[in-house]
């Protein structure tokens, strides 16, 4: 969907592209976080990626290196010890997975995943709701349970994309927000993920969150817990406890 903002390569073979990229990022300070994506920066050799990642980590002004991976779940003998060691030598590198359904949580993306942990690679994972794969409520929870178990937490949960040809996968968002209320208040915060339109045209990820604003005024904010509880929040001011009554002091014995 970013083809309209990338180069035609076609291929994982570098090109003059690459250079100009590193040298705009090199002269432009405001940069300060760099995202390796796609196709698939796992597919690049070991050489290449710590070439990449070597001359990024020795820009001053670039404090925060990402990649986003689906080759973890599908080819997780990728994960070997020598890619751990260019992680750990050029970290923090952050990582974000795809992993849509629990089967894909497989034994083998956990031993990953474990590797990446212990290199110092902190995890996340994006999933994408999908018609007839994820748009369950318990299989979402499964979901979400297996990534916190192999140290990978639930980022983001995204309503799909407008694809060419992938109609027959896309979710009613209202079906969307109904997983998010069963998540939210029913297993830990850690296990909720924020669910977002990637906006289309390069609009950015907007989070669309069950509503659980009853009214704003200048005085208070009501709203409703995850079982639907009503509470208020005043904004003006903070409530005093009342001072508890004096206790008399025992009487003297004489």
């Amino acid at each position: 969907t970013r083809s309209r903002l990338v180069s035609y390569a076609q291929d994982y073979n570098f090109h003059p592209e690459h250079e100009q990229g590193l040298r705009y990022i090199e002269a432009h300070p405001e940069i300060r976080d760099v995202l390796l994506s796609g196709g698939d920066p796992l597919l690049l050799s070991d050489r290449k990626l710590e070439h990449l990642l070597s001359r990024l980590r020795a820009i001053r002004h670039v404090e925060f290196i990402r990649i986003g991976s689906r080759i973890p779940v599908f080819l997780p003998q990728r994960i070997t010890p020598e890619l751990c060691e260019i992680f750990r030598k050029y970290g923090p590198v952050w990582m974000s997975l795809h992993v849509n359904h629990p089967k894909e949580a497989t034994a083998e993306l956990r031993d990953a995943c474990e590797r990446l942990s212990f290199a110092g690679v902190p995890l996340g994972n994006q999933s994408v709701l999908l018609s007839g794969i994820n748009d369950d409520p318990d299989v979402m929870k499964a979901l979400v349970h297996r990534l916190l178990r192999m140290r990978v937490r639930p980022y983001y949960l995204y309503q799909m994309d407008l694809i060419t040809g992938g109609s027959h996968f896309k979710v009613d968002v209202r079906k969307g927000l109904e997983i998010i209320r069963a998540l939210r208040g029913h297993t830990t915060g850690y296990a909720v993920p924020q669910y977002v339109i990637d906006a289309p045209g390069g609009g950015g990820k907007v989070p669309i969150n069950p509503d659980y604003v009853e009214r704003i005024t200048d005085d208070e904010i009501v709203f409703r817990n995850y079982s639907g509880e009503v509470f208020r929040y005043p904004l003006k001011s903070t409530p005093v406890r009342p001072a508890a009554p004096a206790v008399a002091a025992p009487a003297a014995v004489s």
